[in-house]
């Protein structure tokens, strides 16, 4: 008795033989080999965040272009979200998790509010992100930040995080953040961190000097980060409040 999957040969000697072979399955093949599926739940949607401190301001900014790959998305995306009169939280990374931040941190600040009857300081509000982002440290926010504000004395203030919530107030008053960071960094360490120079002191730069050094800035790294471009926000913090500027870049 042969398998239901042998077919019949006829040999050259008119015997008669089982090809048990014939049917077998064969692995299945695609031009350029095997397709590795995968699934990931970040989505790194671009973002460039930079902040200037001054004595009595201070100075952020984000550009607005959405991406995805080579995709855009949206040229109109904020990525500066105003905590209070005195503090800006600047984010860029995974949308998603940029927005769930945001809102989060916003229900912690009305609570405070509620419960002392007073808005949060820069210092308690740089103290909020981190606890959030430790809290998810184990799953955490794909989301890259820079929280400045005026402190307790109204002079400004410049707060670094990583994805797990280690934060460092920065001492030079400047920090940038995002997929331009290595671009814009530099400038800032030269220019107004003065590091690495001895032809003179360090300058103190007025609010208006530090919007043109953003602005330069973000046209440098426009030219050279795809994911950076279409438009600049600008938002300068001072005693007086919070005023926004949208400075714009080169669309392509």
């Amino acid at each position: 008795m042969t398998s239901l999957n042998a077919s019949f040969l006829h040999d050259t000697n008119g015997g008669v033989h089982a090809d048990i072979n014939h049917h077998k399955e064969k692995p299945y093949r695609v031009h350029g080999g095997p397709i590795q599926h995968g699934w990931s739940p970040y989505e790194l949607n671009g973002g460039s965040v930079l902040a200037i401190a001054g004595d009595d301001y201070v100075v952020v900014a984000a550009d607005m272009r959405l991406v995805r790959g080579y995709s855009i998305l949206s040229r109109k995306t904020s990525r500066l979200h105003e905590m209070t009169d005195k503090a800006v939280l600047g984010t860029g990374g995974c949308h998603t998790d940029v927005v769930t931040l945001h809102k989060t941190l916003d229900i912690r600040c009305a609570m405070y509010e509620h419960n002392h009857q007073e808005k949060m300081g820069t210092r308690s509000l740089s103290q909020l992100l981190g606890n959030t982002l430790y809290y998810r440290r184990f799953f955490p926010y794909y989301a890259f930040n820079i929280l400045a504000g005026l402190d307790e004395e109204g002079k400004g203030a410049v707060y670094g995080y990583d994805a797990v919530g280690s934060f460092q107030r920065q001492p030079d008053g400047i920090s940038a953040n995002g997929s331009a960071m290595k671009l814009i960094m530099p400038l800032l360490d030269n220019i107004v961190g003065f590091k690495n120079r001895t032809d003179g002191d360090r300058r103190v730069y007025t609010a208006e000097e530090a919007v043109e050094l953003v602005k330069e800035g973000f046209v440098t790294a426009g030219e050279r980060d795809i994911n950076c471009g279409d438009a600049v926000e600008i938002k300068v913090i001072t005693k007086d409040g919070i005023t926004t500027e949208i400075f714009e870049l080169k669309k392509d």
